[in-house]
Parts: structure tokens; sequence; C-alpha cells
């Protein structure tokens, strides 16, 4: 590759980033805290393709001064930019039902937990009700109904869990923490739908057929569609 394209390709990864960073779509990529990093990383990249591009410019000028007759690259490298532009236009979607039905639940033991907040139904968390109820045996809800958003997914069985997908930094180790919905369930469900519901704590509690996991249930009393969160992934356990 020439020079001009690798500026003109270094340019586009930056102008990328930034674009990314500023209009939410990096969430898509990884956790939230990371955007001053991926923002300061389009920025970089895009004074050095632009101070490449300055000294190519330079550098061509004096091999003309000088009758510099040096065959130029062929242009077919800049076909190595189409990939990217693909990448920039067609933004692939978050992790779904297909990833959550084929990974085993990525429930881990709470370090502790927050009081909860006054009112009913509770807002929470899936990952935060999914703790509570598995390893607290749901004893800080008192009784109380709860409410929890996530998209939907069915196991082969058809069986409906509402389900996070949880990362430690980036959508490459995303794992799903799910909950298995029983009373008045939707009669029909759309899988990656996301849905929130609203239900009361109930002990049962069932095994993911991938890992074993233990999957608590929660009894619903309404379930509504949402639009799909700004953040569609859990960062909740690791902050």
């Amino acid at each position: 590759m020439n020079r001009q394209a690798q500026a003109a390709v270094m340019f586009l990864v930056g102008a990328a980033l930034l674009h990314a960073g500023t209009t939410n779509l990096y969430l898509r990529y990884v956790k939230a805290g990371l955007q001053p990093l991926i923002l300061a990383a389009g920025a970089v990249l895009i004074v050095s393709a632009l101070a490449t591009a300055w000294y190519e410019w330079r550098a061509r000028n004096r091999a003309k001064s000088e009758q510099d007759h040096a065959h130029p690259e062929p242009r077919i490298s800049w076909l190595l930019v189409l990939p990217l532009l693909a990448l920039i236009l067609v933004a692939p979607p978050a992790l779904g039902s297909y990833s959550a039905v084929r990974a085993g639940t990525a429930l881990q033991h709470p370090y502790g937990y927050m009081k909860l907040p006054k009112g009913d139904p509770i807002p929470l968390n899936l990952v935060d009700y999914a703790g509570r109820a598995v390893y607290d045996h749901g004893r800080s809800f008192h009784g109380r109904s709860v409410s929890i958003a996530g998209f939907v997914a069915l196991d082969a069985k058809g069986s409906p869990y509402l389900v996070r997908m949880a990362l430690n930094c980036c959508a490459a180790d995303a794992q799903p923490v799910k909950v298995a919905l029983t009373g008045k369930v939707p009669p029909v469900l759309q899988p990656d739908a996301w849905l929130q519901v609203t239900g009361t704590y109930t002990a049962r509690v069932t095994h993911d057929p991938v890992n074993n996991g233990p999957i608590p249930y929660l009894n619903v009393t309404e379930a509504k569609p949402i639009p799909v969160p700004s953040d569609p992934y859990d960062e909740s356990w690791n902050n």
C-alpha cells in the first residue's frame, strides 16, 4: 500500500472511532468507561493521517523538482478501504438471543447487596435481580414486586428467558445472565424483542442446559415491549 492509501485508511479508522464515540455506537463493542480512550484514539489517528498526507505531498513535490521518475504503487491497494467502509456504514447489532442460548448463564455470587429503593415495583437491573433471587433467596424483596428489562430468548424447548449480556471489557467477552419467566407471560414472544417485565420473586430455580448454572424465575404480572436501550449490555457486575 502506498502512503496515500495508508493515510486514507488511518483517517477513515479515526473518523469511525470518533463517530462511534460521539453517537453511542461504541456501546455495541466496548463498555461505557472506554469512551474517552476511543475518542482519543480517533483523534490521534486523524492527526497522524493528515501528517502522513502532508509529508507525502512534500515528498512528491521534491521528487518532481528532482525529475524523479519512480513508478507509482498500484491503485488496487485502495480496495483495502472497502471493508472499512462496510464496517462504518453497516454496524453490527449487539449480541442477542442467538448468542444467549448457546452460552451458559454467567451469574456470579455478588459481594454484597445495595439497599433497595422505596416504591413498588422496585426498579432493578436483571443481573441484580438474578443474584438476589439465587444467592439471597429473595429475602431483600420483602414480598415487593420488581421491574426488570432485557431481551427475549427461547431455548430449544421454547422456554422463555429474559436476558442481559454482561461484559467485563468488550462485546467479545460478553456472557448472558438469564431469568426464566413464568406467570402471565405474553402468549407470543419474539426472540431479541426487548421487554420491561414486572413481577414477583419465586423460589423456583432451573439450571442452564449449557453449563448447569442456576437460572431464577420471575413470576410475571405485566410485560410490555420497549425500545432497544442505547447501552444494550450490562456492566453492573464489574462496577
